[in-house]
């Protein structure tokens, strides 16, 4: 069991959890480059010995938290869609939407989720979740091409087009580079992001 500090004592079961949770708000007022493990340890309220129940060392414990950033990834497209037209085109649309609005409020965890300055990137739990999140996108070019779309180049230059226009997008918008068309309160993007979205489709009538 985790050694007890500042009040706070973690059962087995759920230590694992608290340091993931503790490793985001370090990411998030360090950067991923003075990110440390003890600093992760003393935010979780448990011994700098403690993480090595779970974690082999820092890099490992920002796989997890990049693991965790995809799975919410995944959860923030598929809200999304569940609030949206049923249409298969509003659908990928709506995966989009998400995606971005996801980025725009977890600024550190993409660039962690999407970086490999310090990740190890041999974690299953995180190559499962990010498969996940990409077979949101994935799914939804299906849906309006057909699934025979993948059987050449085709369907897989549209899932490119999409992500590229829904990660990119985001990456200037977080940025602040896309002021010329837009504010940045995700309200004000949405129109923008469909109609992006619809564009990065539109060359073959989706």
């Amino acid at each position: 069991m985790a050694t007890r500090r500042s009040g706070k004592s973690y059962h087995h079961g759920d230590l694992r959890a608290a340091l993931i949770a503790a490793a985001e708000t370090e990411l998030i007022e360090k950067g991923v480059d003075a990110f440390s493990l003890r600093g992760a340890a003393r935010r979780a309220g448990v011994s700098h010995a403690a993480p090595a129940h779970h974690f082999r060392d820092a890099n490992a414990l920002l796989d997890a938290l990049a693991a965790s950033g995809f799975e919410r990834l995944t959860a923030a497209m598929r809200a999304e869609q569940a609030a949206s037209e049923t249409h298969k085109t509003a659908q990928l649309v709506a995966a989009g939407i998400g995606y971005v609005r996801f980025a725009e409020t977890n600024r550190e965890l993409l660039q962690l989720m999407f970086g490999m300055s310090r990740r190890t990137g041999d974690d299953p739990d995180l190559a499962r979740h990010s498969e996940a999140a990409f077979s949101v996108l994935v799914n939804g070019v299906g849906n309006v091409r057909g699934r025979q779309a993948f059987a050449s180049e085709e369907g897989w230059r549209d899932v490119a087009a999409c992500w590229s226009m829904v990660h990119g997008y985001a990456q200037l918008a977080i940025a602040g580079k896309m002021g010329f068309v837009t504010g940045l309160a995700f309200d004000e993007q949405r129109s923008l992001i469909e109609d992006l979205m619809r564009r990065a489709m539109s060359e073959r009538g989706a």
